[in-house]
């Protein structure tokens, strides 16, 4: 008896298991329903001016409001009039962004027109398209349905201006677009706090993260100092970096000019990193940077002598790097840009850019407020700790002369910078005895540095391209694997020339991306490195004509090509659909990582 008690609760565990695990908890498998099982469509005849179109929706199931579509014939027994898509719900679609779309039921009324009072026979044709919960879209849909109009009394005289409304898409808009919208239509502390928390997202990207060793580099270089004095320095400088990157935005939406553009040439760059290379020096103690005697009399008179030379020197410093270590262009400044050019409210426009520049700032502060409480005291450790903001400094005007230079140069320079630094670890002195395991460690490093900027030297000898690839060149895998990182763009200068590509792409029923770049933006070359080399990127962007607009020279063909789509600045990438249209709901701005790029044009081409 308990043997057999004990198989009933075996049997019963079983089947509980089977009906909750498996139904009840989603491993079984629902079966897809047909477009007709999920949209079941009627319409019927309401009154003789009259038809009503029905949808029942499934569970789990959803109509896209922007793409019902009506038609009627014949026209000389009744004609559409205007109409109205009930209002639906906002959702996050997964192939197409925010939509507007419909469950369970939609009724549309579709009122007639009639141009005369006999009875006839009209066919309805609808279109439609939906998706399932589950990840399943259905292709449109076109059904015809057979209605036969009863006689009425009398027609109405027809309406003066009765256009067929039309199902009202809604609105979908690129991101600097909805940050432009955000500042027409929010209050100026929700701006406020708005662009400070979009300053804090972007205060560790490539525009920003340079400015970090030239802070430190120049409250190190000051010596022994307070935190208080430290703070002052630390703000001071990225006061003036804000107040010079909100002036520049908003000349640029009120005028239309990039005034960090203009500075991107060879001598601003190579004048700015022979700074970076002088105040690097000193670091070493090759020298000591101090400002003329007449100056500082002068300066004596307005205030301390010391600390007004430093607070003046380092606004300067802010200013500088603000308009030529960043001239990058986010998102949010493409929005808070289209907001000045389109208002000419240049008041709020710069509060914005303010604040999202104090939030950009704000490991500046904290970074180099800490550097005056860190610092050790002066000695040897005080003489090491300024010798690697030294290699900083130098590093910082390396990475600046690669907007302008060739890659060639620039690996030697690298090279130069890492053989030089680990001469000075003792890579090449013998190790003495006795000596401490911190003496062996520097020692390590130093070794590796000299390896890998030999590697440098032999890679730029060899046609190298790559910092972090140096022997990418020297075998034939490794240099078919340099061709193809990349992806390939169709060069294009003018307006002309990108009219007639678009032109071309459309008589052959494909879609366009346009890419602007420039030598001088560093989140177009982040996006070259991480983006457009990925594989997944590659297969979706070979779905179309890719063209790129180099405007790294700036002249009057870059500014007249920018002006025509209304861009600042790269990184801008532009959409064109198969009719050649631009859809700037899917125009980007800014660096994007592979993966989110990759879903984006997929996006773009499943709306197609």
């Amino acid at each position: 008896m308990r043997i057999f008690s004990l198989k009933l609760c075996l049997i019963w565990i079983l089947l509980f298991f089977s009906h909750y695990s498996f139904a009840g908890l989603g491993l079984e498998e629902e079966p897809v329903l047909t477009v007709d099982e999920a949209f079941q469509f009627n319409a019927e005849i309401k009154a003789g001016d009259q038809l009503q179109a029905v949808w029942i929706i499934a569970n789990g199931h959803y109509l896209y409001n922007n793409q019902f579509k009506f038609e009627l014939k014949p026209a000389h027994v009744a004609q559409l009039g205007q109409y109205q898509i009930p209002k639906g719900e906002i959702k996050q679609d997964e192939y197409f962004g925010a939509m507007e779309i419909s469950r369970q039921q939609v009724v549309v009324d579709l009122p007639l027109i009639r141009p005369n009072a006999q009875a006839g026979t009209v066919e309805l044709t609808v279109e439609y398209q939906g998706c399932a919960e589950r990840g399943i879209c259905y292709p449109p849909t076109r059904k015809t349905i057979r209605l036969a109009l009863p006689a009425v009394d009398a027609v109405p005289p027809p309406p003066t201006a009765a256009p067929v409304a039309e199902p009202s898409a809604p609105v979908v808009l690129s991101e600097q677009d909805e940050i432009a919208q955000t500042l027409a239509h929010s209050s100026w502390s929700w701006i406020v706090l708005l662009f400070f928390g979009f300053g804090l997202a972007l205060a560790l990207t490539p525009c920003v993260f340079p400015m970090i060793p030239i802070l430190s580099g120049i409250i190190v270089g000051q010596g022994e100092l307070s935190t208080r004095k430290a703070f002052v320095l630390s703000l001071v400088y990225v006061l003036a970096m804000a107040v010079t990157y909100s002036i520049a935005g908003v000349l640029a939406g009120l005028f239309g000019a990039n005034l960090q553009a203009a500075l991107q040439n060879v001598w601003v760059i190579g004048a700015f990193s022979l700074i970076f290379v002088l105040l690097s020096l000193s670091m070493f103690g090759f020298y000591e940077l101090q400002m003329p005697n007449s100056v500082q009399s002068k300066l004596t008179q307005w205030s301390n002598q010391q600390q007004g030379g430093t607070l003046l020197g380092v606004a300067i410093m802010g200013f500088l790097s603000a308009l030529i270590v960043g001239p990058c262009v986010a998102a949010p400044l493409a929005g808070a840009l289209i907001y000045i050019g389109q208002t000419g409210d240049a008041l709020l426009g710069f509060v914005s850019l303010f604040a999202m520049s104090l939030g950009m700032g704000v490991p500046l502060l904290i970074i180099g407020t800490s550097a005056g409480k860190w610092l050790p005291r002066a000695g040897q450790w005080m003489d090491a700790t300024k010798a690697v903001f030294g290699v900083s400094l130098l590093a910082v005007a390396v990475w600046m002369l690669e907007r302008v230079l060739p890659a060639s140069v620039i690996l030697l320079l690298w090279a130069a910078l890492l053989i030089v630094s680990a001469v000075y670890l003792h890579a090449l002195d013998p190790l003495p005895e006795g000596v401490s395991g911190w003496r062996k460690f520097w020692k390590g490093i130093g070794v590796l540095l000299l390896l890998y900027g030999v590697l440098l030297v032999v890679s730029a000898s060899a046609g190298g391209q790559h910092v972090w690839q140096p022997l990418a060149s020297l075998n034939q895998f490794g240099a078919q694997n340099a061709r193809t990182a990349t992806f390939h763009f169709t060069k294009v200068k003018t307006v002309a020339e990108v009219e007639a590509q678009i032109a071309t792409a459309q008589q052959q029923g494909k879609t366009v991306v346009l890419d602007f770049y420039a030598d001088w933006c560093i989140s177009c070359k982040e996006i070259e490195k991480l983006t457009f080399s990925e594989a997944k990127v590659q297969q979706v962007l070979a779905q179309m004509v890719t063209l790129q607009a180099d405007v790294t020279a700036n002249d009057a063909e870059d500014k007249a090509l920018l002006a025509h789509f209304g861009l600042i600045g790269p990184p801008s990438l532009l959409f064109f659909n198969k009719k050649g249209e631009q859809d700037k709901s899917y125009q980007l701005v800014g660096f994007k990582p592979a993966d989110e790029f990759a879903l984006h044009v997929q996006r773009f081409l499943a709306a197609q």
